[in-house]
Parts: structure tokens; C-alpha cells; sequence
């Protein structure tokens, strides 16, 4: 079978830079079959200006949402932000599915491989069915009154069967709860008794109203709550931050923590106590585009979290780029190198979706993609 051979000014492996002189070798379906020596690596090499790496992994993404861009004003705050989704995101005009494929395009385009991708509904089954991208599905199941957890579990498992039946090694999927302001202690119980169910995702800690809630029931979620008739009279505030609360639930689990834009330094001590693999996902652009703040990444840093990156919906970002998503990321820390937030974006994301065997290295037998990095762009090979 033919080879392909590739050098770049640098090869990023999942890990670490390995500096230059070094060539990537694949077979022509794209699966790595080692990294040598330019010396050893023989003729027909192709050179390309800029660092070879592995694709993407995008670890939050609402690709069925995509039909919101621009919908929204910037910088409302959380509660003002997801009032105007739940009124808006029924509202498509136009071909939905071609906006569905735009949205892909644009990932794809941008270098990323992989997907762990939210959905409330079946709109992505037929896009997700053509094996294109691989995708992890997180079904979303939310509902604040304990008496309608048993229906919203049901219609919330009737949405994964669907997926479920999607053939081959490009899809998995797994049932989670959106939000812990969204999310009745029973479904909680729910959705952390399902089988073979991981990981699970949850939107953590993007508002200081969440952590108000759980503390003392109060602030912009208890109007909020009102706006859409929610009966929240089941809901006990802890004394806690929201994360105290929650995640017990999931200790036989492995969990995405998606946001953190309000997560303290004691939130992160608390989970690193609990008997449960934590992932930490960053949406800097989202974040901005919401709540018009950061979370303190320097602070996961320093507790050696393991980080992945996301780019949330095209309803709250205006691109579905991990390479703008790091751009951000250097503008407001440039102290951080950028070979670590590139492990992030790959090794990391892919491992976090426990599909690292595959995706987010260029390891022997792996067949992650490839792309091309310079300063302003990366682009698939």
C-alpha cells in the first residue's frame, strides 16, 4: 500500500512538540503508521508550512442549534441567554438539515475529527448516520419538578434509542442531564441509575446565579423559573455551590464538567475528593459571547485538571472552530504554552470521549486526522 509522508516545521504528536526534522508516515486511509527522521523517512516526502497535528476534538458542541446564529444578543448573562433559546430554537425558516451540514463543514474544515455533540431531539440522526465526523451524542434530559422526572426520563430515552441504532464505529452515545438548574433531584437519581451510560455531560457553573440557587434559592433563575410557569416548590437550596450538590450522583461514572466559568478553586477540590473521573471543558468564546468573562484557567492548571476544549452552539459563538477557541485562549493567557492547550484540543478531548485509541494522537495504528497549523488558521489535510 502507498505511503504518505508528511513534514511540517513541527509535529504536535497528542502530547508534545516533537521539533523539527521529523516526518509523519500513513497509510492512504489515514492510519499512522509511525513518525521517523527525515533522515530515515526516504524520498516522496511532502513538505507543508506550518505544524502537523492531530484533528481536533471538540468536546462541546449543540450542532442541532445551529439554525440560531446571530439570534441572539451578545453578552445577556445565562438566564436572559437561554430564555431567548427556549423561545427561539423552534423557529427555524428555511432547509434545516443544510444548515445542519453547513455547521458540519465548518468543523470539518477547521480540522476537527471528533464531536461530543448535545441534542434534545433526533435532528442530527441523519447527518450523524453518514459516519462523516466521528460523534459522541450526549441526549439531554432536563425537568425541575420532581412529579414529571419519570416522563421526561422516558421521552429523553426514547431519543437515545434512536441514536443507539446507529451502525459502526463513528457514533456512541449516552444519556446526561443539561444543567443542575434544570435538573430535578429525581431525574438526577434517574439519570445517574442508566446502565451503561458514559460519559455524562453537564453544563456546570456558566452563571453566579447557579451557585446562588443551590446556596439560598434565590436570584435571576428563581424569575426565570416564573417566566416559563416552572413549579420549583420540590427544589431545597443545600447551602452549597451547585457542584457540591450534584455530583455525588454520578461517582461510578466518568463526567464532563462543560463551562466553569464560576467554578472556584474549593469547587475543584471538592471534585477531585469524589471517586469519579472528571473532565473539565473550556468554550472561552462562549463564555465571552454569554457572560462576557472567562473561566480562571490558570486555576485548573494549578490543580492539574484534565482540560478539554469545546466551542457550544453557533447560537452563542460565531464559529465552531477549536483552533479560534485556542486563539482566545492564547489572547487572554498567553503564558500558557501552546503545545499543553494543544493536548487539550486533541489528546485530551479524545480521551475524555474514550476514544483515544483512534482520535487525538498520532500513536501507531491511530487514525486521527490531520491538519495544519499556523498562526491565524488550521485546515485539514
Amino acid at each position: 500500500m502507498k505511503q504518505i509522508k508528511l513534514k511540517g516545521k513541527d509535529i504536535f504528536n497528542g502530547t508534545h512538540l516533537l521539533g523539527p526534522g521529523k516526518v509523519l508516515i500513513l497509510t492512504e486511509d489515514g492510519v499512522v503508521t509511525g513518525i521517523v527522521a527525515e533522515s530515515d523517512a526516504g524520498g516522496d516526502v511532502r513538505e507543508l508550512d506550518g505544524i502537523l497535528c492531530p484533528g481536533f476534538v471538540n468536546t462541546h458542541c449543540h450542532l442541532e442549534l445551529s439554525h440560531m446564529k446571530g439570534v441572539i444578543p451578545e453578552k445577556t448573562g445565562l438566564p436572559a441567554f437561554l430564555t431567548q433559546v427556549m423561545q427561539s430554537r423552534n423557529q427555524a425558516t428555511g432547509n434545516y438539515d443544510a444548515v445542519i451540514d453547513k455547521a458540519e463543514q465548518e468543523m470539518w474544515e477547521s480540522g476537527i475529527s471528533a464531536v461530543g455533540d448535545i441534542c434534545n431531539s433526533t435532528a442530527t440522526l441523519v447527518k450523524k448516520q453518514q459516519g462523516r465526523m466521528y460523534y459522541h451524542t450526549f441526549v439531554e434530559c432536563m425537568g425541575v419538578a420532581p412529579a414529571g422526572a419519570n416522563s421526561r426520563y422516558q421521552y429523553s430515552m426514547d431519543v437515545l434509542a434512536s441514536f443507539r441504532e446507529i451502525n459502526g464505529s463513528h457514533h456512541s452515545c449516552s444519556i446526561v442531564p443539561h444543567a443542575p438548574y434544570s435538573v430535578s433531584n429525581a431525574l438526577f437519581g434517574l439519570l445517574a441509575g442508566t446502565p451503561h451510560n458514559a460519559p455524562v455531560s453537564i453544563h456546570n457553573q456558566e452563571t453566579p446565579a447557579e451557585n446562588e440557587l443551590y446556596q439560598q434559592k434565590t436570584g435571576e433563575f428563581l424569575s426565570f423559573y416564573q417566566h416559563f410557569g416552572m413549579d420549583i416548590s420540590g427544589f431545597q437550596p443545600t447551602g452549597t455551590n451547585s457542584l457540591e450538590a450534584y455530583l455525588p450522583y454520578f461517582s461510578r461514572n466518568k463526567i464532563l464538567l462543560v463551562h466553569n466559568t464560576f467554578t472556584s478553586e474549593a469547587d475543584i477540590r471538592f471534585a477531585q475528593q469524589q471517586p469519579v473521573e472528571t473532565w473539565w471543558c473550556l468554550c472561552p468564546q462562549a463564555n465571552l459571547y454569554i457572560e462576557n468573562r472567562l473561566p480562571d484557567i490558570q486555576q485548573f492548571r494549578q490543580q492539574q485538571c484534565n482540560i478539554t476544549l469545546g466551542t457550544d452552539s453557533l447560537a452563542s459563538n460565531h464559529h465552531l472552530s477549536i483552533w479560534e477557541e485556542i486563539k482566545t485562549i492564547r489572547q487572554y493567557f498567553p503564558e500558557i504554552p501552546l503545545e499543553e492547550i494543544l493536548q487539550w484540543a486533541t489528546f485530551n478531548g479524545a480521551k475524555a470521549l474514550g476514544i483515544q485509541d483512534t482520535y487525538g494522537s498520532f500513536s501507531t495504528g491511530s487514525k486521527p486526522g490531520v491538519i495544519l497549523i499556523n498562526q491565524e488558521s488550521s485546515r485539514i489535510i
